[in-house]
């Protein structure tokens, strides 16, 4: 999994996405820039709620077709037809709310002021 860009804004106005522990020198006003000012630990555990919310959606997804396969192969192949609905109902219902609650969770987390160099 990649891990997601930290966006550096100089003071010149120049912004540039950097990974953690990349340095940046910016092209207008020659400042250098370095992401490892950020703390560590508060990093990974952005990156722990980040993969707490991806590891959700694919586990209900595991859970559901656990117990769809099963009844399609055992019980009835007539299941198959609940698949389209509970697939809508993934997209347009779960989804969504998935999307919001991480998104929150993300604009949630700590801002960090780095110093130039």
């Amino acid at each position: 999994m990649r891990k997601p860009p930290i966006t550096v804004k100089c003071e010149c106005g120049e912004t540039r996405d950097l990974a953690y522990g990349e340095r940046w020198s910016c092209e207008r006003c020659h400042r250098s820039w370095d992401t490892s000012q950020i703390p560590a630990a508060e990093y990974d555990g952005l990156l722990r709620r980040m993969r707490r919310y991806r590891l959700e959606a694919v586990a209900l997804a595991a859970v559901l077709a656990a117990i769809l396969v099963p009844l399609i192969v055992v019980v009835n192949e007539a299941f198959v037809f609940v698949v389209p609905v509970i697939a809508a109902m993934w997209l347009f219902l779960y989804l969504p709310m998935w999307r919001r609650r991480a998104r929150r969770a993300a604009g949630s987390s700590p801002r960090w002021e780095l110093r130039p160099e």
